[in-house]
């Protein structure tokens, strides 16, 4: 049988890295094909990969961030190219930098409609932010797995500040639980 659980997808995967020198993103710009750098709007210069598809920020420190990638997997793919490119243009970057994941973001679908109002009530109000007004989601912060779950009226959800590729699983499992003992999960 499939639960809320099997509906779980990764959007993003975010991590950073850093190759440990300061780069001349002028320089860099012009030297990769396909850069972006514009000073005014961004401090960084963007460097988009294809396959897989994400995105660096590339920064005058040298520190790195992916962002748009689909997996961690992905993620260590993306900058593996993006190191290379950087390797090739003659800047020394480490065999194996430390990446560190900083953010994954998750959708999932409970298969219920959810009734808000009550699930506000019954979470605690000191761990929720319901505002229909403003947003048409509840934020409900959890402290095991520590993510922010999105609960919308519709029982699609998107839970956000996960580490692991497994807490969105467990925050899902958890989330379902906390509705079900309710009473408020269909």
């Amino acid at each position: 049988m499939s639960g809320p659980a099997d509906s779980i997808e990764i959007q993003n995967v975010v991590a950073s890295t850093g190759i440990g020198q300061e780069l001349d993103l002028e320089a860099l710009a012009d030297d990769l094909p396909g850069a972006d750098f514009n000073p005014d709007n961004f401090p960084g210069l963007v460097y988009r990969t294809q396959e897989p598809k994400a995105a660096a920020l590339i920064f005058r420190s040298g520190k790195i961030v992916c962002t748009g990638a689909k997996s961690i997997d992905d993620v260590h793919e993306a900058l593996g190219i993006i190191f290379d490119k950087l390797r090739e243009l003659s800047i020394p970057v480490d065999e194996e930098p430390e990446i560190t994941v900083q953010n994954i973001v998750s959708s999932a679908d409970l298969g219920h409609n959810l009734n808000l109002n009550a699930l506000a009530i019954g979470l605690g109000l000191e761990d929720v932010e319901y505002e229909p007004e403003q947003f048409p989601g509840l934020v409900y912060r959890m402290d095991e797995p520590k993510v922010v779950i999105l609960l919308f009226g519709s029982g699609k959800i998107v839970i956000t500040g996960g580490k692991r590729t497994d807490d969105a699983e467990t925050a899902v499992e958890e989330i379902v639980e906390r509705i079900d003992a309710l009473g408020l999960l269909g």
